[in-house]
């Protein structure tokens, strides 16, 4: 790499001089190599202690002139190879153009243009570098992926000094943080450590400080705990690892929205600095703290922020805070929490103009609104930036929406004069002007809330609950008029304090969408939700089943829900939503919420208000494994440890916190408490978020602590808790008592007192204040371990799917599981749009989520197969994935992976030449190859001047292929795509008829129970395959000349067996139909037989059997010889010269195929010939045209046979062979957890 010249001054401390001439010196770095002794050791360690770069550039170069002391790095590279190009290039370009030069700094200001310039070329197409300079960064990214073999799709993101904990011994090393991994490297005293931890195996990451480990970062894995410290910026470096690692959990959550994401860590130009990378995920943090502080859109990215004031009327004071602004908002937040905050859209703001300094008011800025409020800003650092930003996006916003004047007129009726709102409340459920919606002519829910049209005439008793709604209604009208109304209110601390105290039920639905920010999504989409409506009429999906299952389900003791109106509402909302977010679609409890929605407000503020719920205010709480609601039951019972220690060890022992979490959290309450109580903790849960949820739920609990210390068993506890929440009133609510179904379990002779709900609401802010931010942090933890839970479920239910007769045991199926999930991932990380990554789907089941390619098939088949066939492995892999991949959708599953694997490590002898014999077979032979056996048949006899072209063999073969295996087919009555056939009607197949599915299954079992006589016969290109794939299995055994002996004289025996059974079974008819000369009818019309029963197979208890054999074969005519005894095969990428061919041509017949065509050079002295016969170059050449002979034949029960009088085979193929070992090497490979190097194997994570 070449680098900007920079001055060194000791140009040979630590570096030992390999070239020289009179302008340049190559140097290696002292140590690296074979030698160096303590010195290389020396130097090593001060490379990882205090030179983060040294060890990545073994190998550099500098410019030096004759009387100069100074030393100038022009390149530097981490092989020699590499650092080679660069000095050739020097010496070829620069030497003779330097020894022109008379002056010696001439010479050097030459050598660094020259430099730069080659720098600013190979630049020139890149993103220009920040403020940093990334030759550093670039030389790190370099050392870490050669360290730890990363691909160049793996980015650096940063990397940080610090120690890693070996027992109680600190290494100190370098710590590289990149998209996908977590990586350690260490080298001290000869003494080396290499860690690698995938992110998506972390299943928790804290911060910690104790005695053990000082101010420290704890990483879990499922197998090991790792401690890293003494950080420079302990603070910085745990933030990151926290960004990667929720990454990563995106990843397995949502691989959809992962991918979408994908742009922030895997930006398009490859090469970009430090700075751009991690500032990338700095501003993906910013941008969802903006987001959630204020409740905005998904898609609205913070442009920038700065210090300022506000001055607020209502206290006559300058607060200070933040303002934030972004493409469609102006947001201030004050330092002190909950002193201030506003919101101000930019589709809201009129003028925004510069006021006049002072020494009071500095730098003010005032933005007026079309409700007339006015904000004046001061202390702005670089206010005419700062208004200039503003104008732009203004115009941005007005080009957006031109001449909507009725978006402007419905916005403004938020903000209208609080003393006209006192006498008819003006809500969002305003009529929008001129506009209504095809929806509102149909329905009366499309304008206002269920609970307007429902609403029953109030008893005279409830008088005094009619007064404190009156009450709350002025003291809210009130605070409007000193803090405005609508979007652009002041929200600070007495707001809340008015929420906590109720929210009257005229004014509920408009503040929920104030509060959730729903408002500003549907004012932005005013025609969303009908069309969304028009698209889903009528459409019929799962969603929609299941919500037409639960519709009468959803509060049905409410009176709106009792008729179609109020139901039909429902359908339209939920339906809507489900169209909107298929990866959701519809999940149980979003029906109970919805309804609540529905009697506060329209359906599309409704619709609304459940796209604010789901997507923001609860994540992932109704997917399809609930993991939202997980994660917050995970923190409840944290926090229960906390606050409530003595009770939460009883809870554990009980179960009874995993039971209760979910229904109360799901439905906010709303499921298990009276509706006109748990309607207030939603006002509060609007306003605050999840924090009030955890609060009350902590209340409860503490309010019932004695009570379930007492109780001996999980339905006692259940009891308790059921009474105390069906007890818990609101005495203000204006609305008609409605009974709660939920459990009527207050019967008894002592029944709970009432609760007052705001009572427990006081309660909980008082015992269990808890921050949001805190909560955000418990979640991410959380989030890492429900996460890797579920991820273990679904292995777990993934290894119970997988058949009985797969003989691995459940733990080898558990790490082949992670090992194939592992390469599905890599997809992901670094596959450009592989299928398997594009195809991946949550909502499949666990079997189906994760699935490979045939790439990636071929890559675990070469590392776990016990048939290491060398060159040939990438063909054999290829054969068995078009095996496996019965529905030929180019993606096996986990399931058919191991079907595969375990044939060729599980069964008996017969078992394991099952498979290969299989894999030699359609489809696992595919027609490519057929043609690539062909060309070597034709390549072998091509020096014969009277063969004639080839052209017709592969058509030969081919009808013949198929016409063979449809005979097979009918003689057997079923076969694997009949199998299939039957499988798939069986799944499209709605009437339940149980007899016929046991029928099937009894067929489907019987046809699994596959006998070899079943097995179709092998022509002779086949089993040229075949035997080109023996004898590459054995290049690497002990016992290879054995090997290659015993598979010489098998594959002579069945050559010689197949011409026998071709003249004994041999059919008149049959012809070739290329005609060529020497085509004669030597073979009588005899019958057609089996040549298994022509001539029987030598067995393997028969000693005589071999010999038998032999004097057979001995006695084969020549003209049988001529006809297709000696065709052979070459690989397609490997071809021979004429030298070897002429060698191999002047063996015998099959040692042509054994040694030419399988390129096997230990067998030109070695190979055996049965019957002692030795052919000539023209035996094996007579035939015409060199194509394969199709009539040729020979089945598994005679290579079975043969292969039985060969102990030596045998004893290979029925040798165990350990995969722990390999899946073990694989798991390294693919970083699925912490690994060391090779110089503390044993020891590393001990």
């Amino acid at each position: 790499m070449w680098l900007g010249p920079e001055e060194v001054l000791v140009a040979n401390a630590l570096w030992v001089t390999e070239r020289a001439n009179p302008f340049f010196v190559l140097q290696r770095r002292r140590g690296h190599g074979r030698g160096g002794g303590l010195t290389g050791l020396l130097v090593g360690t001060l490379d990882v202690v205090l030179d983060s770069s040294a060890r990545v550039a073994p190998y550099r170069i500098l410019h030096q002139t004759h009387d100069s002391q100074v030393y100038w790095t022009v390149a530097c590279g981490s092989s020699r190879k590499e650092i080679t190009e660069h000095w050739e290039w020097l010496e070829n370009n620069l030497l003779q153009t330097l020894s022109i030069f008379d002056n010696e700094e001439d010479i050097t200001t030459f050598v660094k243009g020259k430099i730069h310039g080659i720098i600013a070329e190979e630049n020139k197409n890149l993103q220009p570098q920040g403020d940093e300079d990334p030759g550093k960064f670039k030389e790190a990214e370099l050392k870490m992926r050669k360290q730890f073999g990363m691909p160049e799709g793996e980015k650096l993101v940063n990397y940080y000094s610090c120690s890693y904990w070996k027992g109680h011994v600190p290494r100190q090393g370098w710590l590289y943080l990149t998209v996908n991994h977590l990586c350690f490297y260490s080298f001290l005293l000869g003494k080396e450590v290499s860690l690698v931890v995938q992110w998506v195996d972390v299943i928790w990451l804290e911060k910690n400080d104790t005695v053990l480990f000082p101010e420290s970062i704890r990483v879990d894995t499922r197998d090991h705990e790792l401690f890293f410290s003494m950080f420079l910026n302990i603070g910085e470096t745990f933030k990151l690892m926290e960004q990667l690692a929720n990454l990563a959990m995106r990843q397995l959550l949502d691989s959809e929205g992962f991918l979408e994401d994908k742009a922030l860590p895997r930006p398009a130009r490859p090469q970009r600095n430090i700075s751009a990378l991690k500032r990338d995920l700095d501003a993906r943090a910013k941008n969802e703290y903006y987001r959630a502080t204020f409740q905005l859109p998904g898609d609205e990215h913070l442009d920038g922020h700065t210090g300022c004031t506000l001055w607020t009327p209502f206290s006559k004071l300058h607060i200070p805070g933040q303002m934030f602004i972004s493409s469609n908002y102006i947001c201030f937040a004050s330092k002190e929490e909950n002193a201030c905050h506003l919101i101000i859209p930019l589709r809201e703001v009129t003028i925004v103009e510069k006021a006049d300094s002072s020494s009071v008011l500095p730098s003010p800025l005032s933005i007026s609104t079309k409700s007339k409020m006015t904000f004046l800003f001061a202390n702005l650092k670089d206010r005419d930036f700062l208004v200039q930003k503003i104008s732009d996006f203004l115009q941005k916003t007005s080009s957006k929406q031109p001449g909507d004047s009725s978006t402007g007129r419905k916005a403004s009726s938020l903000d209208s004069a609080p003393e006209e709102a006192s006498e008819q409340p003006v809500s969002p459920t305003a009529p929008w002007g001129g506009r209504q919606s095809s929806l509102a002519q149909e329905a009366p829910t499309a304008s206002q809330g269920l609970l307007k049209l429902f609403k029953r005439n109030t008893p005279v008793e409830d008088l005094g609950a009619k007064g404190a709604e009156t009450e709350k209604e002025e003291q809210w009208n009130s605070h409007f008029c000193e803090y405005g109304r609508g979007v652009c209110m002041y929200r600070t601390a007495k707001m809340r304090e008015l929420v906590l105290k109720g929210i009257p039920e005229r004014l509920r639905g408009e503040l929920w969408l104030l509060f959730s920010g729903a408002w500003n999504e549907m004012v932005t989409h005013p025609s969303y939700y009908a069309e969304l409506v028009e698209e889903s009429t009528g459409k019929y999906t799962l969603a929609t089943e299941e919500i037409e299952r639960d519709l009468h389900r959803s509060m049905p003791e409410h009176p709106a829900f009792q008729n179609e109106l109020g139901i039909a509402a429902l359908r339209r909302v939920l339906t809507a939503y489900a169209f909107r977010n298929p990866t959701i679609g519809y999940c149980q409890a979003m029906n109970i919420v919805t309804s609540v929605l529905l009697l506060y407000g329209s359906e599309e503020e409704a619709f609304w208000l459940l796209v604010a719920l789901c997507e923001r205010m609860l994540p992932d709480y109704y997917n399809t494994r609930v993991v939202g609601a997980l994660v917050d039951q995970g923190i409840f019972e944290e926090l229960t440890r906390d606050f409530l220690p003595q009770l939460s060890e009883k809870m554990q022992d009980l179960g009874v916190i995993t039971s209760i979490s979910l229904s109360w959290f799901l439905t906010i309450f709303l499921s298990v408490m009276p509706f006109e109580s748990a309607v207030v903790i939603v006002d509060c849960f609007f306003y605050e978020g999840i924090k009030v949820v955890l609060q009350v739920a902590l209340a409860i609990l503490d309010a019932n602590m004695k009570q379930l210390l007492d109780c001996s068993d999980e339905g006692e506890a259940m009891t308790i808790l059921g009474r105390y929440l069906d007890n818990v009133v609101n005495k203000q609510s204006v609305s008609f008592p409605i009974p709660h179904l939920h459990a009527l379990l207050t019967s008894g002779d002592d029944p709970p007192e009432e609760v007052d709900i705001f009572d427990l609401l006081k309660v909980s802010y008082e015992k269990f204040s808890l921050r949001a931010d805190d909560i955000e942090q418990m979640r991410f933890k959380q989030r890492l371990k429900v996460i890797q839970s579920l991820e273990d479920t679904a292995k777990r239910s993934v290894v119970r799917a997988i058949p009985g007769d797969i003989d691995f045991s459940v733990e080898e199926l558990e790490d082949l599981y992670v090992v194939f999930k592992a390469k599905h991932l890599t997809s992901q990380y670094w596959g450009n749009g592989r299928p398997a990554a594009v195809r991946r789907d949550p909502s499949l089941p666990y079997l189906e989520q994760y699935r490979i390619d045939a790439s990636q098939f071929q890559e675990l088949f070469t590392s776990l197969t016990p048939w290491a066939c060398g060159a040939h492995t990438p063909v054999l892999a290829g054969r068995m994935f078009r095996l496996l991949d019965q529905n030929r959708d180019s993606l096996i599953n986990f399931k058919e992976f191991v079907t595969g694997i375990s044939g060729m490590y599980h069964g008996d002898l017969t078992d394991k030449l099952k498979v290969l014999y299989k894999l030699h077979l359609p489809p696992a032979l595919s027609p490519e190859e057929a043609e690539s056996a062909l060309e070597a048949t034709h390549y072998f006899t091509e020096d014969n001047p009277e063969a004639s072209p080839l052209a017709s063999g592969l058509d030969l073969f081919l009808p013949w292929n198929a016409q063979e295996a449809l005979q097979q087919e009918e003689r057997e009555g079923a076969g694997n795509e009949v199998v299939q056939e039957k499988r798939g009607e069986e799944k499209r197949t709605s009437t339940p008829d149980y007899r016929h599915y046991l029928q099937m299954w009894a067929k489907e079992k019987e046809v699994q129970k596959e006998t070899i006589k079943d097995l179709p016969k092998m022509n002779q290109e086949q089993f040229i395959e075949l035997c080109k794939t023996l004898y590459n299995m054995f290049s690497e055994d002990p016992m290879e000349q054995d090997l290659y002996h015993a598979i010489a004289t098998v594959a002579s025996l069945l050559l010689h067996i197949g011409e026998v059974g071709k003249r004994f079974s041999a059919q008149p008819s049959r012809k070739l139909r290329d005609g060529a000369p020497g085509e004669d009818q030597l073979l009588a019309p005899d019958p057609p037989q089996d040549p298994a029963q022509e001539l029987p197979p030598p067995a393997a208890g028969d000693p005589q059997a071999k010999a038998g054999g032999d004097t057979q074969l001995g006695k084969v005519p020549q003209e049988s010889q001529e006809r297709g005894g000696g065709e052979g095969q070459a690989s397609p990428s490997q071809h021979l010269s004429d030298d070897e061919t002429k060698d191999d041509m002047s063996m015998s017949s099959y040692s042509v195929v054994s040694t030419g065509s399988l390129q096997c050079e230990d067998l030109t002295d070695d190979t055996v010939l049965v019957g002692g016969e030795v052919h000539s170059p023209s035996t094996t050449t007579t035939r015409s045209g060199g194509s394969v002979d199709t009539e040729w034949s020979i089945s598994f029960e005679q290579i079975l046979a043969s292969i039985l009088t060969e102990s030596v085979l045998v004893n290979f193929f029925e040798k165990r062979v350990d995969i722990g070992l390999k899946i073990k090497d694989q798991r390294k490979v693919e970083r699925q957890f912490s690994t060391s190097s090779d110089h503390e194997h044993s020891g590393v994570l001990g």
